[in-house]
């Protein structure tokens, strides 16, 4: 917060034999209504008359000080002090112009001299204060405006250099997220100052940012009579933070239709942002674009209108022209807030990790702790920490086959194009009814390497070691694959997967491998329909093969929490027909309406939930019988403990044919536990070190 600070003083005139003060009446008028370029001219002219006289000297001095010419004004008042040095007037415009020239620490050290040897000045106490404030030092700031109002009671000067002390030192503790601290403070303001515009937006801002709904519903209330643009576009935002779109969106079209009858510029502009932001907000682009077009036109180059093309573009998932309107921001303003924390997000975005944390540094070393960008820096810090997950489940299905298993994962990124893992499975697998059981300890190790903003490379090779009743055995396990970005809002995966059957204790017992080629190819677009493509051809070492296609055409509800539905089909096919070892038809069809409900752990708060439940249910086509009643429910529920710990239980139940059989009944359950076992990356980003 930027904060201007004027100190106001009673000067005490004393005149040669041959000026008089109504000489000079007219310059003192000047000073008193701030018209410093005319004060300045004509105490000039006084002392080309009387060069020597006192009194028009400092006039003067006060008048080019405020005018532009703070330096010029410190060298009369040293030349000044100087020559009357035990002139109390002098001493207290001397102090006042080491402000005018933002020498803080010079004068706070006058300054405590000053009040020492004056403890019943009101203006000494009030410079003293303004100038602690200046340096931030708004504790004892505030005890000395407090002893300037004690020995001048209700001074307006002194009153509004208190609000203003008030205003930085609260802003000092909401960056520090000391919210009540700082709410208190806004309130005492409040009670010199009644409904005071700028400690209520100050206030509302607070709210805002704590993402206390209800409390900045009631401070724009307060602004709504006399400011009824402000408040609607301040309840719009909130609408948008408390995940209302659609409200949000009315608030801003009821703001823009008002904003016809005001003349008042800002305002104006403010409102035509908050509109286009709702429209985005609910994905209203060729509108938002429209207007943005518009708006360039009357605007062109304006950093708010340049900001509105990068947000659109960011949710279009055009992350090159957002990272370009950005760019174009930082020209015209290298320490734009918006341009250096928009230009970090639209980095993250498209992939570009190394300039993303060099951007958000930038935006706090402007910025220092300001909320949205330590947390910008907070979740790049979480995606690049080394990071324990800890997994344990029990299944069991009406083959009479029950499952214990246990897994256990770390992964460690060395560099922000770099990672390494390793994990250890151990599962044992019975059966009630033939006594059958099994064993088998997984062990890999594995590395991904991002060698291009839109493509990653990921390796994993391990052995599986299996007991069985009648075999024991080690196995290669490998798992490799490609993951791009090929065209805007496409994703693709391609790999490689070897691995056991292991699913109950019969088929870990014939040591079946099996080797997996794969894509995973998913289509998005910005009309919320989207499209996800698999592709499995699988080959055996018991000669067998299988086609494996899943495809899947939905459509998102809602983005915050996620909701999308859609249908899915499933087609499998199996060269060779073994019933008596697992599950292997000929051919196999599936079609099943979903619907998936979801908060992401990622984007969940300290000490909040997460969920995730995920329902279908259609008809699977086995050969050619007749078809049969399907459905599945998974459902997921954790708890975020704090920024390094989450942990989640989940369960599901399924009755669509597996590897092993159909007409049968699934049933997992389990606990998993997220543990980031460190506060930052262990490798070296800029500041990583402070």
């Amino acid at each position: 917060m930027k904060i201007a600070f004027q100190i106001t003083f009673f000067i005490f005139l004393f005149f040669t034999s041959t000026i008089y003060a109504q000489d000079m009446q007219e310059g003192f008028t000047y000073l008193e209504k701030g018209d410093f370029a005319k004060a300045e001219t004509f105490f000039a002219s006084i002392l080309k008359e009387y060069p020597d006289n006192k009194t028009a000297r400092l006039c003067y001095a006060r008048a080019i000080g405020l005018n532009e010419s703070p330096k010029k004004a410190l060298e009369v008042f040293i030349q000044l002090k100087k020559e009357y040095p035990e002139d109390l007037e002098i001493k207290l415009n001397y102090a006042e112009s080491l402000l005018w020239n933002k020498k803080y620490n010079d004068a706070k050290t006058y300054y405590t001299i000053l009040v020492a040897e004056n403890p019943t000045n009101f203006v000494a106490h009030l410079g003293f204060a303004n100038t602690l404030s200046n340096l931030k030092e708004y504790e004892n700031a505030l005890l000395y405006v407090n002893k300037a109002l004690n020995l001048s009671p209700e001074n307006n000067g002194a009153l509004v250099s208190r609000k203003y002390i008030k205003l930085g030192f609260a802003n000092q503790k909401v960056n520090a997220k000391a919210y009540d601290e700082a709410e208190k403070l806004y309130d005492e303001i409040l009670t010199d100052f009644p409904n005071d515009k700028e400690t209520l937006l100050n206030k509302a801002n607070l709210y805002l940012i704590s993402k206390q709904i209800e409390k900045g519903k009631e401070v724009y209330q307060l602004l709504a009579p006399e400011n009824p643009n402000i408040a609607l576009n301040g309840l719009s935002l909130l609408a948008h933070l408390n995940e209302k779109e659609t409200e949000a969106l009315n608030l801003a079209t009821e703001s823009l239709e008002k904003s016809k009858l005001i003349t008042d510029e800002t305002t104006i502009k403010q409102t035509k942002e908050r509109y286009v932001q709702a429209l985005i907000w609910n994905r209203k682009y060729d509108l938002a674009e429209e207007n943005i077009d518009s708006l360039l036109e009357k605007y062109p180059n304006e950093n708010w209108v340049l900001a509105l093309s990068a947000t659109l573009a960011i949710y279009k998932s055009d992350f090159k022209q957002s990272i370009a309107d950005y760019s174009n921001i930082l020209k015209n303003d290298s320490k734009s807030f918006d341009g250096n924390l928009g230009i970090a997000n639209a980095y993250y975005a498209s992939g570009e990790i190394d300039k993303a944390y060099e951007a958000v540094y930038t935006t706090l070393d402007i910025f220092q702790n300001q909320n949205d960008a330590a947390n910008f820096l907070k979740k790049l810090n979480a995606e690049h920490t080394p990071v324990l997950e800890e997994k344990v489940s029990y299944s069991f299905d009406n083959g009479d086959n029950t499952a214990y298993a246990s897994l256990t994962k770390v992964t460690i990124p060395t560099a922000t194009k770099w990672s390494f893992n390793t994990s250890y499975q151990y599962r044992k697998t019975d059966n009630k009814v033939t006594l059958a059981n099994a064993t088998t300890n997984d062990f890999t190790l594995g590395t991904t390497y991002k060698f291009h903003p839109k493509v990653s490379f990921t390796l994993n090779a391990g052995i599986s070691n299996a007991k069985a009743v009648t075999n024991s055995y080690n196995q290669l396990l490998v798992h490799t694959y490609f993951k791009m970005k090929p065209l805007k809002l496409q994703d693709l995966e391609v790999g490689y997967k070897r691995e056991m059957q292991n699913f109950n204790s019969d088929l870990i017992d014939k040591q079946i491998v099996s080797n997996n080629f794969y894509a995973n190819y998913n289509i998005s677009t910005n009309i919320k329909l989207g499209w996800f493509t698999q592709y499995f051809y699988t080959t055996q070492s018991d000669s067998n093969t299988r086609n494996l296609l899943f495809t899947s055409l939905y459509y998102n509800f809602l983005s915050k929490p996620v909701l999308k539905g859609g249908i899915n089909y499933q087609f499998i096919a199996f060269k060779n027909q073994v019933p008596t070892d697992y599950f292997s038809p000929e051919k196999f069809n599936a079609v099943e309406l979903f619907v998936d409900f979801l908060k992401d752990e990622n984007i969940a708060t300290v000490k909040s939930v997460f969920y995730n439940v995920n329902a279908a249910t259609g008809f699977q086509y086995i050969e050619d019988n007749d078809k049969q009643w399907t459905y599945r429910v998974q459902a997921k529920l954790g708890y975020k403990f704090s920024d390094r710990l989450l942990a989640n239980i989940y369960g599901l139940r399924s009755n669509i044919a597996s590897a092993t059989a159909a007409g049968f009944t699934y049933n997992e359950f389990g606990v998993r536990l997220k543990w980031l076992l460190l506060s930052k990356p262990i490798f070296k980003t800029k500041k990583t070190e402070e």
